[in-house]
């Protein structure tokens, strides 16, 4: 029996390939993307302790210079959520991009896999054709040589 090659076999390894290189590049993208979120989950827990901070500190006794730098404080975590917010934008639109590019890949290998089953079935049926002429023939040999 005849053993199977296909010949773009290195074409599918390749399609193969490419499609878990964009798995990995999205799975890196994603990760990219919970970063940003949990950096600006961090940001508006730590300006709701500071809102904590200068309501306590507004019941006691503080100077307007300590009540003005908590306020810029304030502000700059303000200035940082907003720039957050913003990459947070960009990294989902990178995972969308890498979704589409796996999409993409796996669409790829999905045809070549398919191209690759459908040389594997033709071969498994030439092969069992053969196996077949063969045994006829053994069959009509035998046939004929008792015949005689």
């Amino acid at each position: 029996m005849l053993k199977f090659n296909y010949s773009f076999q290195k074409v599918v390894d390749l399609k193969t390939s490419e499609k878990s290189h964009a798995e990995m590049k999205l799975s890196s993208a994603m990760g990219e993307l919970q970063a940003e979120e949990q950096t600006l989950s961090q940001l508006f827990s730590d300006k709701d302790s500071l809102f904590d901070t200068l309501q306590n500190q507004t019941v006691n006794a503080v100077s307007a210079v300590q009540l003005q730098q908590m306020q810029d404080y304030i502000n700059y975590i303000d200035q940082c959520i907003l720039q957050k917010r913003q990459d947070i934008q960009s990294a989902q639109v990178k995972v969308e991009e890498k979704k589409e590019h796996l999409t993409t890949k796996m669409l790829d290998e999905k045809v070549w896999l398919q191209a690759r089953g459908k040389a594997l079935d033709s071969f498994q049926k030439e092969e069992m054709l053969r196996e077949q002429n063969t045994l006829d023939e053994m069959a009509t040999i035998r046939f004929v040589s008792r015949a005689r």
